[in-house]
């Protein structure tokens, strides 16, 4: 089963209890914080574009980064109808590749947390530091152990729409720190009949140590770490974590491996 294949259709649909302008507002205040108030910024696992667009409306100069070809299809459906100039590759964020370095980084609706091998993360971290302006800066979210283990668990989801339905069957693994989650959507036809396709989706929860010494490990700087999108510390009843680091040097590898 793929990921992010017909569901690409109706994701935005299933994601509209995310306020994206919201969270858009606050990377803004943090990038205009650290200095960046407009130039070249790269969002890595930008799905449908929803929040490229949105930072694009801030002013900046956006380049989306994704590994689905019907998720950019989605993306660049909404650019044709803004008109907005971005730029959209279709790369996986472990081996993705600029023509140059950016202001900063963003990642959202815990895109990362589809690294599942640490090396498969910390790699991602290497290449944003090695394609970051010098001091340039990485905004990312993840969502935390405490949601994965505590809130979502073996449950079952579902939801049904005129546009579609699905049903959600997700486990974890406390050992593992891995999140699956089955996913059953159900697209209705012209003919009145619904289609089903099925989606595999693997997550898996860091410790906020873990990602902490990670960043470390690819040579940036922690600014923060923060209670989703809020200017609250994170806690143990954090649901969602958003990092702040800064790039402070390249290493010698090139962030290659």
């Amino acid at each position: 089963m793929e990921s992010y294949g017909k569901f690409a259709q109706v994701y935005d649909l299933f994601m509209d209890n995310v306020d994206y302008e919201a969270w858009a507002d606050h990377l803004e205040k943090r990038l205009k914080a650290e200095g960046i108030e407009s130039g070249l910024v790269a969002e890595l696992g930008c799905g449908t574009g929803t929040m490229t667009g949105l930072l694009a409306q801030k002013g900046y100069d956006m380049i989306g980064v994704d590994n689905s070809e019907e998720m950019l299809a989605e993306a660049m459906e909404k650019k044709m109808e803004s008109g907005q100039d971005i730029l959209y590759l279709l790369q996986d964020m472990r081996e993705f590749e600029l023509y140059g370095t950016v202001r900063a980084v963003v990642s959202v609706c815990d895109s990362l947390n589809y690294m599942t091998d640490r090396e498969d993360l910390l790699q991602v971290f290497r290449l944003v530091n090695n394609y970051l302006d010098p001091g340039g800066v990485f905004l990312f979210d993840m969502n935390t152990v405490h949601k994965y283990r505590d809130l979502l668990g073996d449950s079952t989801i579902a939801e049904n729409r005129e546009e579609g339905s699905f049903i959600w069957e997700n486990s974890y693994d406390p050992e593992s720190g891995i999140n699956i989650y089955e996913l059953a959507v159900f697209l209705p036809r012209e003919d009145g009949l619904y289609e089903k396709c099925e989606e595999l989706h693997c997550q898996k929860g860091y410790e906020q140590k873990e990602v902490e010494k990670l960043l470390e490990e690819a040579g940036m700087e922690l600014i923060g770490v923060f209670d989703a999108y809020t200017d609250k510390p994170a806690s143990p009843d954090s649901e969602r974590l958003l990092f702040a680091a800064r790039e402070q040097g390249k290493k010698a590898d090139g962030g290659q491996r």
